[in-house]
């Protein structure tokens, strides 16, 4: 059992969970919690850490993981929960290429383009949703929050790995690969005279979502190949990151449904 802080693996976890260079140099990321632990693929584990408590009560999830036990005190201390669940693992970072990513759009699936996204919760949230709704793969741009950051992997609920992800240092250049190959390319405004409603999202498409406070930069709207608005009542001037990209990747996928079954409702 580990009993104490200067132990060397208690301060990686300390470090990856607290550092993105830690988290680039060593190639790792930390899990924590039992549900998204019990999703991580079996060629993606470095390894399993459980308080003592939670050893007592699950000897074969330990047995499994081949984990490693902590006392309760210490567990607690290499957390980065206020309540943690009792368990974390050291995972290796996978990122996906834009071959694999084209690959999915090809069956229609729509890519979702980041640009400057600051908020862990609502990078997880995209990858969560996008998942839901069937999506192609994400590629954000250098500047746009760290994917395995502790809080966007939780806002993931294990989706990280199995939504395709790709970081770019140029994302005009992925836009005009994208434009190259036929892809429409949708950017969000308010005056714009479309709403996501009137637009067809069938085919090659890609949705560019930008950063909370300031939206899109005037660059990257300008690649777009269509603008659109999502209409809305009282005095909101704009919704949330991953809210907006939400009711455009479902919109997408009710589209995909409705080429598939045409007798459901429009």
């Amino acid at each position: 059992m580990i009993t104490s802080r200067s132990n060397e693996k208690v301060r990686l976890i300390r470090e990856l969970r607290a550092k993105k260079k830690a988290r680039d140099e060593q190639g790792l990321f930390v899990a924590e919690g039992e549900r998204i632990c019990r999703e991580i693929p079996v060629d993606a584990l470095a390894g399993c850490f459980v308080s003592a408590s939670y050893a007592e009560e699950h000897t074969e999830y330990c047995r499994v993981w081949q984990a490693e036990i902590l006392t309760d005190d210490l567990f607690r201390y290499a957390c980065d929960t206020v309540n943690p669940q009792g368990v974390l693992c050291l995972v290796k970072k996978k990122l996906s290429s834009y071959e694999e990513i084209e690959a999915r759009m090809l069956a229609g699936r729509p890519v979702v383009l980041l640009e400057h996204l600051q908020d862990p919760g609502n990078l997880g949230t995209i990858l969560r949703t996008g998942e839901a709704a069937g999506i192609a793969g994400v590629i954000a741009d250098a500047q746009t929050a760290d994917l395995f950051n502790p809080k966007t992997i939780r806002s993931t609920m294990g989706s990280v790995f199995r939504v395709p992800y790709l970081v770019s240092g140029d994302l005009p250049g992925v836009i005009g690969r994208l434009r190259k190959a036929g892809a429409q390319v949708f950017a969000a405004s308010p005056a714009a005279g479309k709403t996501y409603e009137d637009c067809s999202f069938l085919g090659y498409t890609a949705f560019l979502i930008g950063n909370e406070g300031n939206g899109l930069s005037a660059e990257i709207s300008a690649l777009a190949t269509q603008t659109l608005s999502i209409p809305m009542e009282g005095e909101v001037e704009s919704l949330n990151a991953s809210m907006a990209a939400a009711l455009l990747m479902f919109e997408a996928a009710r589209q995909r449904r409705h080429v598939t079954n045409p007798n459901i409702l429009i």
